[in-house]
């Protein structure tokens, strides 16, 4: 275990003396904290574009073509992927580029988001049309709540769940929470690449794998193992509070290059926070984090929670947990809590008061989605766990619905 001792992950420093180039690129963005997002996509936009085009070049052939890959496929996986991801992340919950220059929000979904094997649209209507309305409950169709977390065959199955039925299951669920807004923009954005592939598939079908079809298959594991140890621990009793369903990790190279993406739990309670404040409001609130049996790690991110619970070393996450107030007295007790809350979720929750334990903020402007939604998540409260579903309601609707599943 560790004891808190504060954070080192970043904050904003407003420079005393802004250079040329953020003084210019300042004008365009919506909020001038996000200009290293500016520099990241001039740096992809000038590195991964000319590469991906060069590989559909007749001229490009033999072992030339395969060093260019080789290039590509190191920039788009080693060096960028992380940093775009979470860019993307950040600008999806948070308008990146002013009103006067809407044009510009486009062009990390639509043209550099495919490198990477965001298809266009699906990342955001996923995301903020399902996962954070849905809080990873039953009615979010990438919950992990049904599975066991700590076994890779559970993983397994979530993977193969998501890349057969991801995009049927999210058409299905958009279209009867009435979003037809981001219904379209999802069957817009994938008839697009699929149209774009195809066809390109004929022109040059070794580049298009290389850089429209790779991507997708490595970029979707990525975010659903991502995904898988974001909401890891859970405790049975309250999925719903953020606090129980989300971990956190603090003082990791991973929050500076990922643009402090290990604040989960903040996320969640926050979504439209921007990135640079969670250092701070997690500080402000370590009485709540403690309260509410949170699961804070020191030292690690996703990876290394995703590999150390395949390979059920408990013990090396119970030396980077961090014992907030002093809750536990050794290693042994905090394995028991960890192991306590990767196990499967055997029946669904049910509501016996509609309140929100989250306490999330959510508000229209965050998610620019174009349709009207609550400023409370579907999420549930005061829960007894019984083998029979019973029928629910979420916070802030009205009527009554149950979950719709049980996963294996």
């Amino acid at each position: 275990m560790k004891s808190f001792s504060g954070t080192t992950d970043p904050v904003y420093l407003a420079p005393t003396y802004p250079s040329r180039a953020d003084e210019f690129f300042g004008r365009f963005v919506q909020d001038r904290r996000d200009l290293p997002f500016v520099y990241l996509t001039l740096q992809i936009s000038a590195t991964m574009l000319p590469l991906a085009v060069l590989l559909f070049v007749p001229a490009v052939t033999g072992w030339l073509w395969w060093a260019v890959f080789g290039v590509y496929f190191a920039l788009g996986n080693a060096r960028f992927r992380g940093p775009f991801g979470l860019m993307q992340h950040c600008t999806s919950h948070r308008v990146f580029f002013k009103k006067k220059y809407g044009y510009l929000n486009h062009y990390l979904p639509w043209v550099i988001g495919p490198l990477f094997g965001q298809t266009p649209e699906t990342y955001f209507t996923h995301h903020l049309g399902m996962h954070h309305p849905e809080n990873n409950l039953p009615d979010d169709e990438s919950s992990t709540m049904f599975y066991q977390r700590d076994s890779l065959r559970s993983f397994l199955r979530y993977l193969g769940d998501f890349f057969l039925l991801g995009i049927p299951k999210l058409v299905s669920y958009l279209g009867s929470r009435n979003k037809p807004t981001l219904r379209r923009r999802l069957l817009r954005g994938e008839a697009v690449y699929l149209v774009v592939t195809f066809g390109l598939l004929f022109v040059n079908w070794p580049a298009t794998v290389a850089v429209l079809i790779l991507p997708v298959i490595t970029g979707r594991c990525i975010m659903m193992l991502g995904n898988w140890a974001q909401h890891a621990f859970i405790a049975a009793d309250a999925p719903d509070n953020c606090y129980q369903n989300s971990v956190t990790c603090i003082n990791t190279p991973y929050n500076h290059k990922c643009w402090n993406d290990g604040y989960h739990i903040s996320h969640h309670l926050k979504p439209a926070m921007h990135w640079t404040e969670h250092p701070l409001h997690f500080q402000k609130n370590l009485a709540q984090y403690a309260a509410n049996d949170a699961i804070v790690f020191d030292g690690i991110h996703f990876l290394h929670i995703f590999f150390y619970l395949m390979a059920k070393r408990y013990d090396l996450l119970a030396r980077h947990f961090v014992n907030l107030d002093d809750r536990y007295a050794d290693d042994a007790e905090v394995v028991a809590l960890l192991r306590s809350r990767t196990r499967r979720i055997a029946a669904a929750p049910v509501l016996a008061v509609a309140c929100c334990s989250c306490h999330a903020e959510r508000s229209e402007a965050s998610y620019h989605v174009g349709t009207k939604r609550s400023n409370v998540i579907g999420c549930f409260t005061a829960f007894s766990m019984t083998a029979t579903i019973s029928q629910t309601q979420t916070c802030g609707q009205t009527g009554a619905r149950a979950p719709s599943r049980r996963r294996g």
